[in-house]
């Protein structure tokens, strides 16, 4: 398929009603099509491994295309300046910036580098992206190959700075609590202390029903299921 074909099919599927409901969750309603992601999903099947269609559909800026383009790019081909290039283009698209652009992170080499540079961003998009890539790599990587003592300052970082942080990136900081917490064994007690210490954090989830998890509630829930320390295939969904 050419990205016109593309283009033209996400936008046949495209509804009303998906379209508000993508706008009451903060998506720019002028960059979204309005297409499920079931539909999404069928369409990227169709196009599976062509990642220079996948690199020219994230350019369009459609948050659909962006979608779709995450989920059929391979993110270990991709350069660093193509991840910082998407984590950049997120902005006004928080479904982009905190699954799209972490899918294709975790599985470059610079995942982890990229991750920690993006937390430091002012820009909100770009932190959010970092702290949710930082999650996916604590999912989906063995102990063994991630690096205990810079997920334990990242830890303090979160103690120390969720506060003032800005509205999605607090979030994702809370997220990256639980993802240690419940995915690396070793941290577990070290993340429910921070989990303790932070408590209810507040988000602005706009016209949702969207909540906030309580992240020392949520460890513990995955602890009481068994589920510390059972790392994901992947983090695409």
């Amino acid at each position: 398929m050419t990205l016109a074909a593309v283009m033209a099919e996400l936008k046949k599927k495209g509804t009303e009603k998906a379209r508000k409901t993508y706008a009451r969750h903060g998506m720019d309603k002028e960059r979204v099509l309005g297409v499920s992601v079931a539909d999404m999903k069928t369409i990227a099947k169709s196009i599976k491994g062509e990642q220079a269609l996948a690199l020219a559909l994230y350019e369009t800026r459609i948050m659909e295309a962006m979608y779709v383009a995450g989920m059929v790019a391979s993110g270990a081909k991709m350069t660093a300046g193509e991840l910082q290039a998407w984590a950049e283009g997120s902005a006004g698209l928080q479904m982009i910036s905190e699954y799209t652009v972490p899918w294709v992170t975790v599985e470059n080499a610079l995942g982890p580098q990229l991750a920690v540079k993006w937390m430091r961003s002012v820009e909100e998009q770009v932190a959010a992206a970092g702290w949710c890539s930082y999650s996916g790599l604590v999912a989906t990587k063995a102990d063994d190959a991630l690096d205990l003592s810079e997920i334990e300052l990242l830890l303090g970082k979160v103690a120390k700075g969720i506060g003032a942080a800005q509205n999605r990136a607090r979030y994702t900081m809370n997220g990256f609590v639980v993802a240690v917490g419940t995915y690396v064994e070793p941290m577990t007690e070290r993340a429910k202390a921070v989990a303790r210490k932070i408590g209810e954090v507040s988000v602005d989830v706009g016209d949702t029903a969207c909540e906030v998890p309580v992240a020392l509630a949520a460890i513990e829930k995955n602890e009481a299921a068994g589920r510390i320390g059972k790392k994901k295939k992947t983090i695409r969904c």
